[in-house]
């Protein structure tokens, strides 16, 4: 079984010897059990209150190369052409801290009947997708700064 106990980053010029493909919750955990691409089972200790990129290295505890990748997870697209309406909908999402993966006048969230009615109320088209889903992180963290 291989542990983690180090954060190599988003730069890493090292041999891959594995990827492990993680969901959004899982990424946001610093503790958990999964396996590698390669099938070898890994527990992750890391510091809780800062999730894994994608696209970060970890260091096994023997000193193996692991590239952390997005598993692609159910996520509600909403977008509309408007400006205006799509700024209002960004802030009562935000005003409910929903996490939202933003993109040109769409904006992506995991499935929820309350927030979907909510977006179709406020005038935004939905659609359903397959995607790596990876929201923002917070305008105050340091991982927010990676991704732009």
């Amino acid at each position: 079984m291989l542990e983690v106990y180090e954060r190599l980053g988003p730069y890493c010029e090292e041999k891959i010897d594995s990827r492990v493909v993680l969901s959004h919750d899982q990424r946001d955990r610093g503790r958990l059990r999964t396996t590698t691409s390669d099938g070898d089972e890994v527990r992750i200790f890391l510091d809780r209150g800062t999730p894994l990129l994608v696209g970060e290295y970890l260091r096994t505890q023997c000193g193996k190369t692991l590239l952390i990748e997005g598993a692609f997870e159910e996520v509600v697209g909403a977008s509309c052409t408007n400006w205006n309406t799509f700024s209002r909908a960004c802030y009562h999402l935000g005003n409910r801290h929903v996490k939202v993966q933003v993109a040109e006048r769409t904006m992506y969230i995991l499935p929820d009947h309350v927030l979907e009615e909510m977006l179709i109320m406020l005038g935004l088209t939905l659609h359903r997708e397959q995607r790596i889903f990876v929201p923002e992180s917070g305008a105050y963290s340091h991982a927010s700064l990676l991704h732009h």
